[in-house]
Parts: structure tokens; sequence; C-alpha cells
């Protein structure tokens, strides 16, 4: 059989798929959804708006510093809005933009994808560790 022949059907693919510019943009988003706190944070805001210190006891181990750091980078980003209320002390509430509510869908699905997986990927870990030892 003939080089020619084996590869018949074989669907061409367009030389340059990498642009430059779009690999940034999804790059730069994936950096900020893809992080463990902002996928607990949306989550949690998911169930509507929280205080700072409601979203900190949801999430437990999250540090102060981190929460607000992510907080900030949502609201940057427009997904999240902060409401300062004019009481003493004042009120401060977060809640999901109409583009952090779109955010949910994906993100729930990666959690529910990595809840189902967890115990194959652990099983698939152990396999591949044990092989790669072996590998020298």
């Amino acid at each position: 059989m003939t080089a020619r022949a084996k590869q018949e059907g074989t669907k061409r693919i367009p030389g340059n798929l990498h642009v430059a510019d779009e690999c940034r943009a999804v790059s730069e988003v994936l950096s900020r959804v893809g992080d463990k706190w902002t996928i607990l944070v949306v989550n949690e805001l998911g169930n509507g708006p929280r205080r700072f210190n409601e979203i900190r006891r949801a999430l437990g181990s999250i540090s102060q510093r981190m929460l607000t750091l992510t907080l900030r980078n949502l609201e940057r980003d427009g997904l999240v809005t902060r409401t300062v209320f004019p009481t003493i002390p004042p009120k401060v509430e977060y809640e999901l933009t109409a583009l952090g509510r779109s955010l949910l869908v994906p993100v729930s699905g990666i959690g529910l994808w990595a809840r189902q997986n967890r115990d194959a990927i652990q099983e698939a870990r152990k396999r591949f560790d044990a092989t790669a030892g072996n590998a020298g």
C-alpha cells in the first residue's frame, strides 16, 4: 500500500491554526476562570448576593487576602458587582453580573465532571506512576 493510499480520507488541517491574539485572549480568560477560588466563589455567588464573610465561611479554607483578590479580579472582569450600602458599619454585598451568571453553566459542568471522574483520574495516575517508575 502506498503512502498516498494510506492517507486517503484524511482531512487536511489548515496550515496555521495558531492565531496569537486569539490564543492570548483565551489564555487570559482561562487563567481567570480556571483557578480554584474563582470557580468556588462563582458557584457560591450563584446562590445569590453574599457578604464577604458569608462567602469566606462558605468556602472554609480561603484566606481573607485571597478572597479579596479573587473578588477584586472578578469585579474587574465584569463578572461580579460590589455594592456598598450606606450603613454604619458599611454593608458590602457581592453579586454575579449577567456575564458572571453566564459562567455558572460551564463552571458547574466542570465541577460536576471533576466530582464524577475523580476516582478514575486517581486510578489512572496510580497506574501511570507505577509504570513510569519502571520506565527508567
